[in-house]
């Protein structure tokens, strides 16, 4: 799933394009993808957006009337580009902008799964639906992180992909958050020292800054992820080979030396299938 750093490299590229001409045509749009009738897609015909910005993992496109916001998710699969006039582009996109002047906004999903989701709303409407987001992950410095961590006793690996404790981390970075600050996916939030959150603050920074440093340069996720998926391959601190705890729905991915003291942390789903 696109984290923090893709959705705002997108949201970055995309910010002029999409300010700059009134929507000419807007749609056609997969029925699975978009999820409000009421106002209709059309409303966003004659509109133009002020430019587009992000929440957590979310992208939001606000007309410059102020009467509409068209929010956006991806999910796992779904991608979304600006396509210059004249570009060839999918023939049956997700959903599709075209743009007065011949540009297309398209938003394109792999895969038979649509769980790619698109709204048309009022700000007010959009306010209410994130409302139960938490901060932004970026900058938020030792001091406000520690009464974050605080407020709940979990493992760390489930606290920064929760969306309500911190917006805009996912699985993968929640990898690589803690392999960097050298601290055990398993610890829990309340009992980190003072040390281990500035460690914690700084790496959430560093990791985040460095990711989309590469996503802008247009890298991909061999050269952005260091440790999420590179079981066996080398920890980018010790050099030792990374591990891995499978659960049903993600993977977490360690370095023993670095973070766990040296311990193997037990396979979820193997210990199950052994009972």
């Amino acid at each position: 799933m696109p984290e923090l750093p893709e959705v705002e490299a997108w949201i970055r590229g995309l910010d002029g394009p999409v300010s700059a001409s009134p929507v000419l045509q807007a749609g056609p749009a997969h029925i699975a993808t978009l999820k409000t009738f009421d106002p209709p897609l059309a409303a966003l015909e004659g509109r133009r957006f002020t430019g587009a910005r992000r929440r957590g993992k979310w992208l939001l496109f606000p007309t410059e009337d102020d009467e509409l916001l068209l929010r956006i998710h991806l999910m796992s699969a779904g991608r979304i580009r600006f396509l210059a006039p004249g570009a060839k582009g999918p023939k049956t996109p997700a959903l599709r902008l075209r743009f007065e002047g011949g540009g297309e906004l398209v938003l394109t999903e792999a895969g038979s799964k649509k769980r790619a989701g698109a709204w048309l709303e009022t700000p007010e409407q959009t306010e209410a639906e994130l409302a139960h987001l938490g901060p932004e992950a970026p900058g938020l410095g030792p001091a406000r992180l520690g009464e974050i961590l605080g407020t709940e006793n979990r493992r760390l690996h489930s606290f920064l992909r929760d969306q309500r404790a911190l917006a805009g981390i996912g699985r993968a970075h929640a990898n690589e958050i803690l392999n960097r600050a050298g601290l055990s996916p398993f610890a829990l939030t309340t009992q980190l020292a003072a040390h281990e959150i500035d460690r914690l603050a700084a790496a959430i920074d560093e990791d985040l800054a460095r990711a989309l440093e590469l996503r802008e340069a247009g890298k991909g996720d061999k050269d952005v992820y260091l440790v999420h998926r590179r079981l066996g391959e080398p920890c980018p601190r010790c050099g030792g080979p990374i591990q891995q705890v499978d659960y049903d729905e993600h993977t977490v991915f360690y370095c023993p030396p670095c973070q766990t003291g040296g311990r193997i942390l037990k396979d979820r789903r193997l210990s199950r299938l052994l009972r």
